[in-house]
């Protein structure tokens, strides 16, 4: 019996030391726990920080970037008889589209683009009166075209390629061009509400 009431208060003791350093333990555990949350929390602030920085900063060069006809795309004017007259329309506030009015001719494939001259009109009273500014552009055979005339007086929604055969001569096809806001081509329709002197 002693032998028995030896091995119990043993086993107390042994319950009350594990306690007494398992407890610590967890608590340990737990100030560990909350200073790895602390520092992911502060983390985050910092990187937040810094990714407004850099959203700030790239903002602000954005704003302050050369005008869009300086980026090379397939729908951007290129260089032409008069580039220093050209300057691609922008869209108004709360507009999608700007568009410039002119002739449309002289189209060639390029490989897997088409080139084609513009000569800018201006509309006057339902007349369209050119301005002197003549300029090439490259776009995409897969450029909306909406075609009235060209498509023998049936209006109809086409793709630039399937027009280049009746665009390949002389100015005869009066468009309105729809730039986007970063001077883009995003489409032609044929302005054949307008008369040409």
């Amino acid at each position: 019996m002693a032998d028995g009431t030896g091995l119990d208060d043993h086993l107390a003791g042994l319950a009350a030391e594990a306690q007494r350093v398992t407890v610590p333990l967890a608590a340990e555990q737990i100030r560990a726990r909350g200073d790895r949350r602390r520092r992911r929390k502060r983390a985050a602030r910092i990187s937040g920080g810094v990714l407004l920085a850099a959203a700030v900063a790239v903002g602000g060069i954005s704003l302050v970037r050369p005008g869009p006809e300086s980026a090379t795309t397939a729908a951007k004017p290129t260089e032409s008889r008069s580039a220093s007259l050209f300057v691609p329309p922008t869209p108004a506030p709360g507009e999608e589209y700007a568009s410039e009015i002119g002739y449309v001719y002289e189209a060639k494939v390029l490989e897997d683009t088409v080139e084609v001259t513009v000569e800018q009109l201006r509309a006057e009273q339902g007349k369209a009166v050119p301005t002197g500014v003549v300029h090439q552009v490259t776009l995409s055979p897969q450029t909306p075209v909406e075609v009235e005339q060209v498509a023998g007086g049936e209006p109809r929604d086409m793709r630039l390629g399937d027009v280049v055969d009746r665009l390949r001569g002389g100015p005869r096809w009066v468009f309105a061009l729809d730039y986007d806001g970063e001077g883009r081509i995003q489409s032609l329709r044929e302005a054949f509400w307008l008369t040409v002197e």
